[in-house]
């Protein structure tokens, strides 16, 4: 892990992986185009060559709901409670209504708040489980209100689905489970087959191949957002404890070899410090290969002069994760102004949002949180504005609609305000 100053952190190569997303496109609007071809047929061959299991259908059964209880422990069904109901209560305040006003004249505006009516989530899977991704993609959708929603996820050698993303999906109220996975699955979402319905919208995490057809859909469903590797950036003053800065870190250098970690602190002792403590802790680690990678590629400590500079570069990165382990953190919240999810203080590790504290660990990746939001209620319902105007209130506004529509040239708008006039 890197220990730099600022000025070398700015100056740095910032290349894009243009030629890299070249070549995962090719493989990516290959599949595309054999889902919308073949449908079915070209899922099974994917499950053959991509999961290396022969399915006989895709369509998770009850029986195979129901046997997943059974399969996992009582304290894993109680903390999946637990998150459902602060994840629910934390979404439930994002719930939009319609809304409308009256002027004296006769006009009525106002707007209309519906779901989205059909939603496809895509859930990594095969080599691993995430139930954490069914809840915090599934419960906005319900708390939306949208009608139907269905679970995608690459099954496991045996052509079963992990247990503990059942129950969760269970638990979220989903009962629409596909045994597919891949840039298929999101083929199949956007186009359907015979067995997989046309959704709405896709939304859902997933590796390089998963975010780039959904680039590639885009347009024909709608899309959350395109995820990148997982990032992390923890500030640091001289009151952090290094065991803790460095813990943190590497919980999210441990998630992929392309993950990102960054510290940002205020001299070279501190910076040293958790250097050290980083290696430590990383030798310890189960996934310790992943995260060496992850942190040799793109592991940094970087060394501000002051706190004002670096917010500065927290507002340059746009993290993913954003942790101020700093005194008095909460004063320094106006300071932020592009972050995914921001931790405040020393007790709130970013693990804690990951799983239980309620707010969506669906974020905007790669600097996007300049312009992105979390994943929420909001993602799953639209807005139709709605007009009435009485008739004695259009004919006071005629004369400037007519003449904006002939300025325009456009002499049918001005007749149809026109003909109303006669």
């Amino acid at each position: 892990m890197k220990i730099m100053t600022s000025n070398q952190f700015q100056q740095q190569d910032k290349q894009s992986e243009v030629d890299r997303n070249e070549a995962i496109d090719a493989t990516v609007l290959s599949v595309i185009q054999q889902v919308r071809n073949n449908k079915d047929e070209a899922l099974y061959e994917f499950s053959k060559e991509f999961d290396d299991v022969a399915l006989e259908q895709f369509t998770v059964t009850k029986q195979e709901m129901t046997e997943a209880r059974s399969k996992v422990s009582n304290s894993f069904i109680e903390a999946i409670q637990v998150a459902k109901e602060n994840i629910t209560t934390f979404h439930e305040a994002q719930l939009e209504k319609s809304w409308f006003f009256h002027k004296p004249n006769g006009v009525m505006l106002g707007q209309q708040v519906t779901p989205i009516d059909r939603i496809g989530i895509y859930v990594p899977g095969g080599k691993a489980a995430y139930p954490s991704t069914v809840l915090m993609n599934a419960i906005p959708a319900v708390i939306a209100g949208v009608s139907s929603i269905a679970i995608a996820t690459p099954p496991q050698k045996d052509g079963t689905i992990n247990p503990h993303v059942l129950v969760a999906a269970e638990e979220a109220g989903v009962k629409t489970i596909y045994k597919v996975g891949g840039a298929q699955a999101i083929a199949a979402f956007a186009y359907g087959t015979e067995t997989i319905q046309k959704v709405d919208k896709i939304v859902g995490p997933g590796n390089d191949y998963v975010a780039r057809a959904k680039k590639w859909v885009y347009g024909d469903v709608a899309i959350d957002m395109i995820a990148g590797p997982s990032e992390i950036c923890v500030v640091a003053d001289d009151s952090a404890r290094a065991d803790f800065v460095a813990a943190d870190l590497l919980s999210q250098a441990e998630h992929d070899e392309a993950a990102t970690a960054i510290c940002i602190t205020l001299n070279e002792t501190k910076a040293s410090e958790i250097q050290t403590e980083v290696m430590s802790q990383l030798a310890e680690l189960e996934r310790k290969d992943v995260a060496k990678a992850s942190l040799e590629a793109n592991g940094k400590i970087i060394i501000a002069d002051s706190l004002d500079e670096a917010f500065t570069l927290v507002n340059d990165i746009a993290p993913e994760h954003l942790q101020l382990m700093i005194r008095d953190a909460t004063s320094h919240l106006a300071n932020v102004k592009h972050a995914g999810a921001i931790f405040l203080g020393h007790y709130s590790p970013e693990p804690l949002g990951d799983y239980i504290a309620g707010p969506n660990h669906t974020l905007p990746t790669s600097g996007t949180a300049k312009f992105a939001s979390p994943l929420g209620v909001y993602d799953f319902m639209k807005k139709s504005s709605f007009i009435h105007y009485s008739e004695t209130a259009l004919l006071q506004e005629a004369n400037h609609i007519e003449t904006i529509a002939n300025m325009e040239g456009l002499e049918a708008h001005a007749k149809s305000i026109a003909i109303r006039r006669k």
